[in-house]
């Protein structure tokens, strides 16, 4: 059978939230657990649905990188939901094409990032960090444990590495607070090399970072910089964090130590953004010090870049203030590009909304949380110049045309501007043919014709400006690489002679292989349903008079990885207890990234009843599934099976 019924009490307390069952992200707080985890009590729902995504230039050609380090009350707040949540004006990240790594921050021994952080990061090619960190006397006691022997430190590595590997992500963070005895200090940098060698073997483009804290001799002393003191350790792994209370002088004197030669790259300038202590810059002067770091050549980690959701209590500000964050930052940023295979789509979803919008329609009209559901980000800027114009980039909650959130450009045509102002949008393509010509595609809009450049035609390539016009041109560009889509925006009839200003939403952008519409569509293959769960929880209004009957239960399916956007999952009741009530209509559920749903407080006819659940795929090229080729599962049950 593929359905299995199991009481509240036998599911994963940890997996869960403890009221409505919903999956949930978590760390683990004590030795005890991260040396009894195992794959077999893992929390499934946390694994990232997402790889990560080739870049150029790749992390390795990057030679001055951008780290951020997310800090944030604690950590495992909404973010914590793996299926999304409701919420209003929450935090989120999307300035991705600007960093190179990220690192989910808390205070518990063992922070496994949550997996709608690393599905973001890994759509974006960047990767994602975990946090091992022992702090204080209890971290003390810690470390004298499994730093005293060769056979502990290993096994402690052994389970990081599994916890990396199974859930997804690509290395860690270590950050040791407290001090060290003299055989825990000198098996440090062994342990460092062990977990970083056994991490490289296992994860694909793992890193592992140690943070600037305690020195040779075991004493917990900050240095701000990499010496003779703490070499030893940046020595054993892939990169060097350093603390924020640095000078100019200590990155004049680290740039010519003969410990850092060949390795700059990998030393990590650390700079806390709540300016905490005597640093340079923070909030928004954090440009202040990027600067001094690049003019240096190294590495920049900007912790807690929250702080410009932390400190002010207008949340509606939230983008505005993100966005003016990031602008003062952009001359000291490196920009990569996400190498996309076709099919590539985006629709500059950033992974919250106020209602989530699907085909420029309202679908669920309440504000939203899953950063899952963000899509590949543009390249967001802004630049006012006398001769070229003015134009700003940015994310914006009007005009959605899948998910939350559109694409605005918006800004200023000078009169003596006779060219169109150009606004880039970052994506790399890559075709399966050996042979590569570069080849720039550019629309113009929102006025005049949009038009597609380019000599044969191969491609498709769709876009949609203001929800109300879509536009489908097909192009061929034969063992090409598309390195760049572009908007122009000119004038609308003759020139008048006065300064043009504008505005435009784009709703969404589509890059198609011809060949891959003609690919017959796959079925939803082994729907099953376990962990079902039966609860009782109140009406939705004061008149009802008894509890209503309510549903948990998690959905487990197959359909390939590469071919699907997302799946929409469905109820519908066959049969209630009144058979004289027809069958209902597909009621929508909720989304899913992957082939793994949890279904949630969903009220269901009093028994005896028969309910059906359905899985739609909804893939890349937009094309609608044939019904047949949907998942579905009868769910029949009685009075016997309520608690």
């Amino acid at each position: 059978s593929c359905i299995q019924h199991q009481n509240t009490t036998s599911v994963r307390a940890k997996h869960y939230d403890t009221e409505t069952t919903e999956p949930v992200s978590y760390g683990l707080c004590t030795m005890e657990e991260l040396l009894s985890w195992r794959r077999s009590v893992a929390n499934p729902f946390n694994v990232a649905s997402v790889c990560l995504a080739p870049r150029v230039p790749s992390l390795a050609r990057c030679s001055r990188r951008t780290l951020v380090s997310h800090d944030m009350m604690g950590g495992y707040l909404d973010d914590r939901f793996v299926q999304g949540t409701n919420v209003e004006n929450p935090y989120t990240f999307y300035h991705w094409q600007h960093i190179d790594i990220f690192n989910y921050f808390t205070h518990q021994l063992v922070t496994i990032p949550p997996a709608v952080w690393t599905n973001a990061a890994h759509k974006h090619g960047v990767i994602v960090l975990g946090t091992f960190i022992t702090e204080w006397t209890e971290g003390a006691a810690m470390c004298e444990a499994f730093l005293k022997d060769e056979e502990s430190y290993r096994a402690v590595a052994d389970k990081l590495v599994q916890i990396s590997q199974y859930y997804g992500f690509d290395g860690w963070l270590i950050n040791i607070e407290n001090s060290l005895s003299e055989v825990a200090v000198k098996n440090a940098p062994l342990f460092l090399r062990y977990l970083t060698d056994q991490t490289h073997e296992r994860v694909s483009g793992s890193l592992i970072l140690w943070y600037d804290s305690v020195t040779e001799s075991g004493e917990l002393k900050w240095q701000n910089e990499l010496n003779h003191s703490n070499r030893m350790f940046f020595d054993a792994c892939d990169g060097f964090f350093t603390n924020y209370n640095w000078t100019e002088a200590n990155l004049e004197w680290m740039k010519d130590f003969s410990g850092v030669q060949g390795r700059l790259a990998d030393i990590y300038v650390g700079v806390d953004v709540f300016a905490r202590g005597k640093v340079v810059g923070g909030m928004f002067e954090t440009n202040k010090a990027l600067e001094i770091i690049r003019k240096h050549n190294f590495s920049a980690a900007i912790f807690a870049p929250g702080w410009v959701y932390e400190t002010h209590s207008d949340k509606n500000e939230f983008r505005r203030n993100q966005h003016k964050f990031w602008a003062l930052l952009f001359d000291y940023l490196y920009t990569h590009q996400v190498a996309s295979h076709l099919p590539f789509t985006s629709s500059f979803c950033q992974g919250f909304g106020e209602a989530f919008y699907w085909r420029g329609q309202i679908e669920t009209k309440r504000s939203w949380l899953n950063l899952t559901a963000q899509e590949i980000q543009p390249l967001y800027s802004s630049w006012d110049t006398e001769a070229q114009g003015r134009l700003t980039s940015c994310g914006c909650p009007e005009e959605p045309w899948n998910g939350g959130s559109s694409l605005l450009l918006a800004g200023l045509i000078p009169a003596a501007l006779k060219t169109p102002v150009c606004a880039p949008y970052v994506c790399r393509c890559f075709s399966s043919s050996p042979r590569c010509v570069e080849t720039q595609i550019q629309m113009v809009g929102p006025s005049g014709e949009n038009q597609l450049f380019s000599s044969r035609s191969n491609f498709i390539l769709t876009w949609t400006f203001l929800l109300s016009l879509g536009r489908c041109s097909q192009l061929e560009l034969h063992g090409c690489i598309l390195t760049e889509i572009s908007l122009l925006i000119q004038r609308d009839g003759e020139d008048t002679g006065q300064n043009t200003p504008f505005s435009c939403h784009v709703g969404e952008i589509v890059v198609l292989d011809v060949a891959s519409l003609q690919v017959p569509p796959y079925a939803v293959q082994g729907l099953c349903i376990d962990d079902v769960v039966w609860m009782r929880g109140a009406g939705p209004s004061p008149e009802t008079t008894s509890p209503l009957l309510r549903l948990g239960a998690t959905l487990r399916w197959e359909y390939p990885a590469e071919l699907v956007h997302h799946f929409r999952v469905y109820q519908r009741w066959l049969r209630g207890p009144d058979p004289r009530i027809p069958a209902g209509q597909l009621q929508l559920v909720g989304r899913a990234y992957s082939g793994l749903f949890r279904v949630t407080e969903l009220v269901v006819p009093e028994p005896p009843s028969l309910v059906e659940l359905v899985v739609e795929p909804i893939i890349w090229t937009g094309l609608p599934i044939p019904e047949s080729h949907w998942g579905r599962r009868q769910l029949s049950y009685t009075e016997g099976i309520q608690q």
